[in-house]
């Protein structure tokens, strides 16, 4: 069976390695460069940038306990190329990585057909199968002088950290870039339409503003009327300083098959939950489906994808997916979207994290994070977590996979933990409930 995926991120990349294990002819098309937006453009860079201030952070507490006297001198430029350094190892370690099963590697901007063809670099290619992974790409809207924003493309083009700036959206991302750029020294305000972090707790947010993101200016339900090059004008007159900043959401990367397979009216793909589209030999899978946009979700739908394609069934689920805001100190979250829980039998317990690695000397300072649980007190099962630690992105991926097989609360007592970790859901767990 010839297959042909189109898009090297996340998705399309593990779907090419899991057709080349199980002995397909598969042939990958990229564009720009393998691994996609989350290694070039997106989350790889804000982790490797968050590694940067969570060390300013951590050596502005020790010089404030007294144990340690330093003063950091900061060069963008440089962490820019050293960024760029670690992209280009891991291009070709994921080059060979594909290369080893048997794939096929082209890089072109390539063109789909009705005929079960693809165009690429002048050259006409036939499939049995075609997965389509090509993405999303910063949304920008129609909002006068929208030329002079940033995105995410632009985090390793600028010259050096804007003395103001302003993060027009309220979501993960805006979060994250204000977190980075504050901490670097710029002044930063987010402009959030409606509710900033709407995705985690009212309790979990308040933390994150009053222990982490203090330094930042927060105005909510608020719409920017004009952006220009050092400033934005709202739409009450007021005028804020600062380089603008769009974390504004994603558009789908779906126009390449848009009269080929069915839509959805946000112009992601229609799929099925085999990563079908429309058209019974033609797959999609990753940011482009407008599913989760996050790498674990792209990397598993592309494998789903990968091995329908191979004729093995498999259906994907989203049922407890665990996500995390990545700042100076990790808020994970999870939330059981198929519970059926009444209001009168929700339980919720909450408490200060205790302190697991990175957090021990948060205790003079009083920080060590926040951990809310949401319980069904009648099915006996854990319907949300909202944990702030800095093991909070392990210890909610693993509690999520035990949410997802539908575990009792009873089953947790068998958990055993790896010290030292924040231990703050399995106190909760292990405690107070059971």
């Amino acid at each position: 069976m010839r297959n042909i995926v189109i898009g090297s991120g996340p998705a399309g990349r593990l779907a090419s390695l899991q057709l080349g294990k199980l002995g397909e002819d598969v042939t990958l098309i990229e564009k720009n460069h393998i691994a996609g937006t989350c290694l070039n453009e997106g989350c790889m860079v804000i982790c490797a940038l968050t590694d940067i201030t969570k060390f300013i952070d951590a050596n502005k507490r020790f010089n404030a306990h007294g144990f340690l006297k330093s003063q950091l001198e900061i060069s963008y430029e440089k962490i820019v190329e050293k960024i760029s350094e670690t992209q280009e190892k891991l291009r070709h370690i994921n080059q060979l990585e594909n290369e080893s099963v048997g794939n096929n590697i082209i890089y072109g901007e390539a063109s789909i057909n009705k005929d079960e063809t693809v165009e690429v670099n002048g050259e006409s290619l036939e499939y049995d199968n075609l997965l389509v992974a090509t993405g999303a790409r910063p949304f920008i809207p129609q909002i006068k002088g929208k030329e002079y924003g940033l995105t995410n493309k632009d985090i390793l083009k600028i010259d050096d950290v804007p003395d103001k700036l302003n993060i027009i959206g309220g979501g993960i991302i805006a979060g994250e870039i204000a977190n980075i750029y504050s901490t670097l020294g710029s002044e930063v305000n987010i402009l959030a339409r409606s509710s900033f972090l709407k995705e985690i707790t009212p309790n979990a947010k308040k933390y994150v503003l009053k222990n982490i993101m203090s330094d930042i200016n927060v105005y909510e339900n608020v719409n920017v009327s004009e952006v220009f090059k050092n400033k934005v004008l709202l739409e009450n007159d007021e005028e804020l300083e600062g380089v603008p900043f769009f974390a504004t959401g994603r558009v789908p990367n779906s126009e390449i098959v848009s009269d080929i397979v069915e839509l959805n009216d946000d112009k992601t793909i229609k799929v099925n939950e085999m990563m079908k589209t429309s058209v019974d030999n033609i797959y999609a899978a990753g940011d482009v489906t407008g599913r989760y946009q996050l790498t674990p979700v792209a990397r598993k739908e592309g494998i789903i994808a990968a091995r329908n394609m191979a004729k093995y069934a498999n259906k994907v689920s989203y049922n407890c997916v665990p996500q995390t805001l990545s700042l100076n100190m990790e808020v994970s979250f999870v939330e059981n979207e198929k519970s059926t829980c009444s209001d009168e039998d929700k339980q919720t317990i909450a408490i200060p994290s205790i302190a697991g690695p990175g957090s021990f000397w948060n205790i003079l300072s009083g920080d060590t994070g926040y951990c809310e649980i949401e319980f069904d007190s009648k099915n006996n099962k854990i319907n949300k977590i909202n944990s702030i630690s800095p093991s909070s992105v392990s210890d909610v991926a693993y509690l999520s996979y035990l949410m997802r097989m539908e575990y009792d609360l009873d089953d947790y007592d068998e958990f055993l933990e790896i010290h030292p970790s924040s231990d703050t859901n399995y106190k909760i767990i292990k405690n107070m409930w059971l």
